[in-house]
């Protein structure tokens, strides 16, 4: 049955795309997996600056509520392209083989599941867990992989008192000392730390990508069906992600300006720190200045896929070719410079 809608939506999908080479501007939907933030601003400057004109493209990019929520609407057709976690999309194919999903550009090259505490709290770094209290909401993708973390660090997590709690009182718990540290991204908790009052002196984020966890983090990712009939609209799509994240790295307050366009509510200054955060932290690794952006090492994404068997059971034996793809990359990945 699911197989079947999915078929059923792509076929009225194909019949709704007209290939990019016959058609100056064709509407393509891009499902992002959150809130229009400060690291959703380079796609909206991708519009503003021309990118996707230039590629053809009349992009409309909707908000979501996870990757969990982004991924299906690409699974079955709804939205060609998406943004998603690509350790959530493992685990959902995984669980559904062969739906017509895979990623194509990595952004997050190093995930932003962090741990983030305060110094005056006794927090400084891995080995100060121990004997603390651990604020963690069960559903958080960054307390799904505090197991390899903690792991990979020697943490006896039997000594960590951890309280769940809700995203809304994650950080206000910290802020009032309630718990010691809290799991979540790595620039979204800081900021909202900040937006409480705590001195960001007092703040310890501890990146679980510096600390042996080798999981890779958020990318671009597209309905396969679609790619297959239109490979050059994937191509130049890419490309676009690829200038507007350029531009966003060269102008940070422009991108956050093409941002508030799009939510107005949205605290420019508050938002352009979110997304310099994430650009230093997540996006312009090492790797990528060396690489290029879009690419992954195939030696980690194997070592990834071992890592992610510590805390979630596979139902089949993982295959890297099902996850990632770096077919319509351009020779060398995106390049930022």
């Amino acid at each position: 049955m699911v197989n079947f809608v999915i078929r059923s939506v792509l076929i009225g999908l194909s019949l709704i795309f007209v290939s990019v080479s016959s058609q100056a501007e064709t509407k393509v939907q891009f499902a992002l997996d959150w809130k229009f933030e400060g690291p959703s601003a380079p796609y909206f400057l991708a519009i503003d600056n021309g990118h996707f004109k230039a590629a053809g493209m009349n992009v409309e990019i909707s908000p979501g509520k996870g990757s969990l929520d982004a991924i299906p609407k690409v699974a079955t057709g709804a939205f060609p392209f998406g943004f998603a976690d690509i350790n959530s999309l493992i685990k959902f194919l995984d669980q559904n083989p062969g739906a017509p999903v895979t990623s194509i550009m990595m952004v997050y090259d190093k995930p932003p599941f962090a741990v983030i505490g305060r110094k005056s709290l006794g927090i400084k770094g891995p080995e100060d867990l121990e004997g603390s209290t651990l604020g963690a909401p069960p559903p958080d993708g960054a307390w799904a992989q505090f197991p390899s973390f903690a792991r990979a660090n020697g943490i006896d997590v039997g000594k960590i008192k951890v309280e769940p709690v809700g995203f809304p009182t994650r950080e206000p718990m910290l802020a009032e000392g309630k718990v010691d540290s809290v799991t979540g991204f790595s620039f979204s908790s800081y900021l909202n730390l900040v937006r409480l009052g705590v001195p960001e002196g007092d703040i310890t984020t501890i990146l679980m990508a510096d600390y042996g966890l080798k999981l890779y983090g958020n990318a671009v990712i597209v309905n396969t069906d679609f790619a297959k009939n239109n490979p050059e609209a994937v191509k130049k799509f890419i490309i676009a992600v690829g200038a507007g994240w350029k531009d966003a790295i060269n102008d940070p307050k422009a991108a956050t300006a093409a941002l508030v366009k799009r939510n107005p509510a949205a605290d420019s200054s508050l938002e352009q720190r979110r997304l310099e955060l994430a650009i230093k932290a997540n996006v312009l690794s090492d790797y990528v200045k060396a690489n290029g952006m879009g690419g992954i090492d195939k030696d980690r994404f194997a070592a990834a896929l071992q890592q992610l068997a510590e805390t979630y059971e596979y139902k089949n034996k993982p295959d890297a070719k099902l996850y990632y793809t770096d077919a319509f990359l351009p020779a060398g990945g995106v390049s930022l410079n």
